[in-house]
């Protein structure tokens, strides 16, 4: 079964000023247990296997495939691309994930220019795929889905290495009708969400059309096709934004800061742009200034086939050219953060203005108000901008969002915005610590710390909170009314006929309170609950059922009300309304039938009672 993408050669022809090209930088997001390090390892590792046509470089956090290689996986598939091929290679991060995608970011959006979006075929889409397809989509970052898994598809006969579509046609036609149905499911999914999808095979547009690679992480089948895509992708959108300025000064991203035996705090970083060499002065961005240091030493994986002794991994470089994945050893790494720019200042630039470009970069993302609104912590700048994202999009108002665990401050910042907005007044971390001081005044203040680290579950758990916090701000509202109660004098227990009266009552619907005015079935006013009491101890209540003994300010047993008579709360029009209106579903099927009876009574005199 053949395809070709329809691309224009003429759209590619260069002219001579153009600049040199680098690999697209590609990251591997999906649900969890989906598949998604299986099938990097699978890219790697039959990259591996292809040395011959030119090997795979490892970078710190990623790995070169360069374009032989790929040429020589893919084999007759790549031509049938039906355009040249400049792009020199493809550089995978090594991580896969949210975390690895959102951390590295750079001005605008996120680092990886492609994304290979891994779906396990027979689950669909789920909670993380869910969240890994907004957050794509923020970014607006191009991506393949690789429907991962089909060896699992039942009566799949696997044809390790080889093509999707020439194992395809080597099953059994009931087979290859479970595996349509699956792919027909997953494009259904995907339309839901708002992506046009199609087997990558029936793609007209890759313009328009998400396209669908069935693939196994395990047997291999389908990563021809997977890195055929991706590879056409990468020379059909990203040409313009793949050339580099081979000669300037170089912009990473920081990936992980870690302490090396020997070393000290090094940074692990991408460079997407320019070079980077030892000796330059680096600027990184950090929340609170920048960090303005210079590279002692630059180091790369040795070759795979080198890295036996693990305490001599790596190997000293001059210099390092984009795209590519380094170690940065330098003095005053210590206070680095995950996610940040970092950039290279040679000696004809202006240090000062590339300190004030970066500060910039990192004040884009984190926030600082008067305004109320929730604080936000995260572990990286790229997860921070992530989870500001989606607060935003919620039109979730942020006070602080920031860098680091969550400390006293946040808490004292938390429970001042609860005294205005009890909404608001809640911090959020992502993936981050908490510390003892923090925790305890948290408990003091009745301030809700919600730590996760899947953004749409903080999201998730937020919506609750809020949720919750609603329905006690109702419940409280509600509390403050006079609430619909219906009581029986019981005969027999008189204990005082006045000043104050003290009878015995059942309560046969809704509830009693001391301060509540209580009405005849005729509506004459009686006086006001002072007191209650059940076995003999006094009560804040009576619900439905309970048997108590009340004091009535006002009224005389046998002048006003008899042994035996039905007595009502004496709910005033105005809290009626408010039931009936906004507290209807807050009020027990009994306290709703005792205010539909008083309303019935009260509007005899006045016909707009409650309303």
């Amino acid at each position: 079964m053949e395809f070709r993408l329809k691309i224009s050669r003429e759209w590619y022809k260069l002219s001579e000023s153009d600049k040199a090209i680098r690999q697209p930088i590609i990251s591997v997001l999906g649900h969890v247990d989906h598949g998604k390090t299986t099938l990097l390892d699978k890219i790697r590792g039959t990259a591996v296997t292809a040395k011959e046509a030119g090997g795979i470089t490892q970078h710190i956090g990623a790995s070169e495939i360069p374009l032989e290689v790929v040429k020589e996986i893919c084999g007759p598939l790549l031509e049938q691309l039906d355009v040249e091929i400049t792009i020199p290679g493809l550089l995978f991060i090594d991580t896969p994930g949210h975390e690895a995608f959102t951390n590295l970011r750079r001005r605008g959006g996120a680092l990886a220019d492609i994304a290979i979006l891994v779906i396990d075929i027979m689950e669909g889409v789920m909670p993380q795929t869910e969240e890994a397809l907004r957050i794509l989509r923020r970014y607006r970052t191009p991506f393949v889905v690789a429907a991962n898994k089909v060896d699992r598809v039942p009566g799949w006969k696997s044809h390790d290495d080889t093509p999707f579509l020439e194992s395809f046609q080597r099953q059994s036609p009931e087979v290859q009708q479970r595996l349509e149905e699956k792919v027909y499911e997953l494009i259904g999914q995907l339309h839901q969400h708002g992506f046009q999808a199609e087997r990558f095979d029936r793609v007209k547009d890759f313009t328009r059309t998400v396209a669908i690679v069935p693939t196994s992480g395990v047997t291999g089948e389908g990563i021809p096709e997977l890195l055929m895509v991706v590879t056409g992708l990468a020379q059909r959108f990203l040409e313009e934004q793949l050339k580099i300025e081979v000669e300037g000064p170089g912009k990473a991203a920081i990936l992980e800061v870690k302490e090396e035996p020997g070393l000290g705090h090094t940074v692990d970083a991408i460079l997407y742009d320019g070079i980077v060499r030892t000796g330059d002065t680096i600027v990184i961005g950090h929340p609170e200034e920048p960090i303005v240091t210079r590279v002692r030493s630059l180091l790369k994986p040795k070759p795979l086939d080198e890295m036996r002794d693990p305490s001599d991994r790596f190997r000293k470089v001059d210099e390092v050219t984009a795209a590519a994945g380094v170690k940065i050893s330098a003095p005053e790494l210590e206070e680095a953060v995950a996610g940040a720019p970092l950039r290279v200042v040679w000696e004809d630039e202006d240090v000062e203005e590339v300190v004030r470009e970066v500060q910039e970069e990192v004040e884009e993302v984190t926030i600082e108000t008067d305004q109320d609104g929730i604080i936000i912590k995260a572990d990286t700048l790229g997860t921070l901008e992530a989870v500001v994202g989606e607060f935003k999009e919620k039109d979730v108002s942020i006070r602080k969002a920031d860098v680091g665990d969550i400390t006293k401050k946040d808490v004292i910042e938390a429970h001042a915005v609860a005294e205005k907005d009890p909404l608001l007044g809640v911090i959020v971390g992502f993936n981050v610590g908490v510390t003892e001081e923090a925790r305890e005044l948290a408990d003091e203040y009745n301030v809700d710390i919600i730590i996760d680290d899947v953004i749409y579950e903080l999201v998730e758990k937020y919506e609750e909170i809020v949720e919750k916090r609603i329905e006690r701000e109702r419940r409280k509202r509600l509390d403050e009314l006079v609430r619909p109660g219906k009581i029986k004098v019981l005969p027999g227990y008189i204990f005082r006929q006045s000043k104050p009266a003290i009878v015995g009552v059942r309560v046969l619907a809704g509830v009693i309170k001391p301060g509540y005015p209580l009405i005849r079935e005729d509506g004459r006013e009686l006086g006001e609950i002072k007191q209650i009491q059940m076995h003999g101890e006094p009560t804040k209540e009576a619900k439905k059922g309970q048997e108590v003994a009340i004091s009535i300010e006002g009224p005389i047993v046998g002048r006003h009300f008899e042994e035996g008579d039905i007595l009502y709360t004496d709910v005033p029009s105005e809290h009626a309304k408010l039931m009936f209106e906004e507290f209807k579903d807050l009020l027990t099927e009994d306290e709703l039938e005792a205010l539909e009876e008083i309303a019935e009574i009260k509007r005899k005199e006045d016909p707009f009672y409650g309303m």
